[in-house]
């Protein structure tokens, strides 16, 4: 057991020691203010030149306190103010707004970085997809659990066969929304701004993604079930989401997500000689446990919430957009997440098997 956890390498993917991507950050509500500009401003490869948000006085003031050179307004972005600060641009927005953003960034030659899900519906991801191709530039969708070491070490123990021929996944994620945030109103509530509804875009793409990319398999049916409870929740259909998928090579997942539940984060993966299993797998430190035959090891890594898994994305994106290296998570791989959550949301309403 030993041997499969020594041989594990961080940052195997960087190849760029120097140079500087100058970001323009969209969206400023507590995530990117307290999570992705600090993560930036701590990483090796990148630094915060410019924030963008809904009114110039709101941009100026929070890039004055926190040390950022500009801040300008949505309009002032889409015109083209202050492009020759920024060489890529962080759209941290509610789902429905990020394809407005990202156009204009393509017509301004910068690199995306997007949060996920990219978008709110399909047909508005598969255009966002299309504009930065059509402009030829960078995109990437920020799934932070790529680069967790955690899920590095997983992926490497995996594709080195110590779970050998993959059977079945099981993921959880749940979080109070209403605590965290208490506005009824909020735009995680409201479908015009989130999409298909809450559970699954906005926690559901957590199991099925960091699934995807440690595998390396793609679901090809799905069959769902949800409900809506609280009031809260009367605009969309998944307070209580559960889907049952089938990956590539009929690996067999189930997927169970909630917004109004005790916080709650597991993925665990089996396979016919051993099992992963992510303890808790999301939110705050991620813990690692692996069985082989008749032994259990708990690996512990230094603490990554998620400004260190942040930082980490960050410097992925910088190494790739310095060196020109093809990027893991482009738009392509975000589009396919997009068409599994459409997919379950479709198996829920009809109650059918829907294949993709």
């Amino acid at each position: 057991m030993l041997d499969w956890i020594d041989s594990y390498e961080e940052r195997k993917w960087q190849t760029a020691t120097e140079g500087t991507v100058r970001y323009a950050l969209l969206g400023l509500g507590w995530w990117t203010i307290d999570v992705a500009l600090p993560a930036i401003e701590s990483s090796d490869l990148g630094e915060v030149t410019t924030l963008v948000s809904s009114s110039t006085e709101k941009a100026e003031r929070l890039a004055e306190e926190n040390d950022v050179e500009n801040g300008i307004s949505y309009d002032e972005y889409h015109d083209g103010a202050a492009s020759d600060q920024f060489d890529a641009v962080y759209v941290g927005t509610p789902n429905a707004y990020h394809l407005e953003y990202v156009e204009t960034a393509a017509e301004l030659d910068k690199a995306v970085i997007c949060e996920k899900p990219m978008e709110a519906t399909v047909e508005r991801a598969k255009r966002l997809v299309e504009a930065c191709e059509a402009a030829d530039i960078p995109l990437m969708i920020a799934y932070r659990m790529h680069t967790d070491p955690a899920v590095q070490r997983a992926k490497e123990l995996i594709d080195k066969g110590f779970l050998g021929e993959p059977v079945s996944v099981y993921g959880n994620n749940s979080q109070p929304l209403l605590e965290m945030i208490p506005d009824p109103d909020q735009w995680r509530l409201d479908p015009n701004l989130s999409g298909y509804g809450t559970s699954v875009m906005d926690l559901g793409v957590y199991s099925i993604n960091t699934a995807r990319y440690l595998l390396d398999r793609d679901p090809v049916a799905v069959h769902a079930r949800m409900s809506s409870h609280h009031e809260a929740f009367e605009d969309v259909s998944d307070e209580r989401s559960a889907a049952t998928l089938v990956l590539e090579d009929d690996v067999k997942m189930v997927t169970t997500n909630s917004q109004h539940a005790h916080e709650d984060t597991n993925l665990k993966l089996t396979g016919t000689e051993g099992q992963i299993e992510f303890q808790p797998a999301f939110h705050g430190e991620v813990t690692l446990q692996l069985s082989r035959g008749n032994v259990t090891v708990t690996v512990d890594h230094d603490t990554f919430n998620a400004e260190r898994e942040m930082m980490e994305e960050f410097d992925y994106f910088a190494d790739r957009v310095l060196t020109g290296a093809p990027m893991h998570a482009d738009g392509r791989h975000g589009l396919t997440d997009m068409r599994v959550i459409e997919a379950i949301h479709h198996s829920a309403e009809s109650g059918d098997i829907v294949e993709l």
